[in-house]
């Protein structure tokens, strides 16, 4: 099972980034207790983190240029191919970073379709947390994506911490939406060698097909 996380932390340590791997470790986990997860003896699940930071030129490059180098289209394909995604960012001024939003731009738009995500992100205060509601949610609602129900916010102060009586602590949030994650892949039809190659109709035949049968015949002769 293919599991990409994408994570658009820009700095090193990036707490985006061990979000990232929090949530991966627990999806992987919850794969992994589960009997139909795969053949005895294989991985569950094998996550791949692209890290955005080191293809924001070329990120930036596919945009003027209008084509993908080589290193940006291993990226773009591994999310297409891939059978669940987590998707992580930093909010920048309500919103997410730029980097996320411009790497989800050069996604074909029907790459995600289907596709089971897990939102989540992170801020130096709890006030943010709506933008993955707001932000994050809608773009992949339009990516027609599924997107799990719970969304993970880690603001500085949940590191380590617990939740109080109304909120779950961060520990809590990671392992219900990693459950919620884990449910949707094993329950998706497995997309790997089942589309159906598209018949492609000569754009003459579908004007014939349109035609009462005396003018396709004089057509003809």
């Amino acid at each position: 099972m293919k599991l990409v996380v994408v994570t658009a932390g820009l700095t090193q340590p990036s707490s985006t980034r061990l979000l990232a791997d929090r949530l991966a470790e627990a999806v992987t986990r919850r794969l992994a207790d589960r009997p139909a997860a795969g053949p005895a003896g294989q991985p569950a699940a094998e996550p791949r983190v692209i890290e955005l930071r080191e293809l924001a030129v070329d990120v930036a490059n596919a945009f003027v240029t209008g084509f993908p180098n080589s290193r940006l289209r291993a990226a773009l394909e591994a999310v297409t191919e891939a059978d669940g995604i987590i998707a992580v960012t930093p909010i920048f001024s309500g919103s997410f970073s730029g980097l996320f939003k411009s790497f989800f731009d050069v996604v074909d738009n029907t790459a995600l379709a289907g596709k089971p995500v897990l939102i989540a992100a992170t801020g130096g205060t709890a006030r943010h947390s709506l933008a993955l509601e707001h932000a994050l949610r809608p773009l992949f609602a339009y990516l027609r994506a599924v997107v799990v129900p719970t969304a993970v916010y880690a603001a500085a102060e949940d590191w380590g911490g617990g939740g109080d009586s109304f909120t779950d602590g961060l520990g809590e949030r990671i392992d219900r939406a990693a459950g919620e994650l884990a449910d949707l892949l094993l329950h998706r039809a497995p997309s790997a060698g089942t589309e159906q190659e598209e018949v492609v109709v000569p754009f003459e035949k579908q004007l014939a097909a349109l035609r009462p049968p005396h003018q396709a015949q004089a057509v003809k002769a």
